[in-house]
């Protein structure tokens, strides 16, 4: 079943959002070589409860961490450790926090240093992709629409594999509601999108192929060919016209320009 959302809720769901965009800013600032994951994933799960929300993730279908912190290979639901993050790391941390009756939950991509011409590359164009998909997030179109600026972005402009096994979402007072949003698809297909429904639109995308598999552990999702992936993902309420972010990248970008041990696009 579909959840649109009034005025009043999207404002509450707006300030879930804004506190997982707050989270990642303030992890931007200390992110660096020789730092731990798990380091990291305490750190998250103390700032939001030291803002008055709970981590959507921590035990969620059993989910063991407070974040999905997600190096290199590792598409999504990566475990922390202890391991020290390295130079030349890629690294994505998706948050997701729980107050006043609703979730926010969106994924920012790091790298540590300069990651070369082909990853920096991959990093930019996920990135684009994800606006790409946003503006097509208006009533009237269909969440093919967003599907289908996603793909053509990535795989058809730019040959990346676009993971078919995970795809973005519906978020409200569940983490997870319907509908679906792929990453791949054709224009006018799903369903037609109506003003105040919230949906978590999540590009993961691949340098090298789109197949991927599942660990022992049940959640760390690898790239088949241990080739990088990159993940990015904004909250966006369904508008006329024009999509409502209800995330704010611009915090996440200016730790991530003002931090020296991370490398920002220009």
């Amino acid at each position: 079943m579909i959840y649109y959302k009034t005025k009043a809720e999207i404002e509450l769901a707006r300030e879930s959002c804004l506190l997982v965009s707050h989270t990642l800013a303030e992890t931007a600032r200390i992110l660096k070589a020789g730092i731990t994951s798990s380091f990291l994933d305490k750190f998250i799960g103390d700032y939001i409860r030291d803002h008055g929300a709970v981590p959507s993730f921590l035990y969620y279908n059993g989910f063991p961490f407070n974040s999905c912190i997600s190096v290199n290979d590792v598409v999504v639901h990566g475990f922390s450790n202890g391991n020290e993050l390295k130079e030349g790391d890629i690294i994505s941390i998706d948050i997701g926090v729980y107050k006043n009756g609703f979730h926010g939950d969106h994924a920012y991509t790091f790298a540590i240093g300069d990651p070369g011409v082909a990853i920096a590359q991959l990093i930019r164009v996920t990135k684009e992709s994800l606006y790409k998909g946003i503006e097509k997030a208006v009533a009237g179109n269909r969440i093919g629409d967003i599907s289908f600026a996603i793909q053509e972005h990535t795989e058809k402009k730019y040959g990346y594999g676009v993971v078919r096994e995970l795809v973005g979402h519906g978020l409200g007072r569940k983490l997870h509601e319907e509908p679906q949003v792929p990453n791949y698809g054709r224009r006018g297909s799903g369903i037609k999108l109506k003003e105040g429904l919230i949906l978590a639109i999540e590009p993961m995308i691949n340098l090298g192929r789109r197949e991927v598999y599942t660990e022992d552990d049940g959640w760390t999702v690898r790239t088949q060919d241990h080739s990088v992936s990159v993940h990015f993902e904004h909250d966006v309420c369904v508008q006329k016209n024009k999509a409502d972010i209800l995330s704010d990248y611009s915090g996440i970008e200016a730790a991530e320009r003002n931090n020296p041990a991370l490398f920002s696009s220009p």
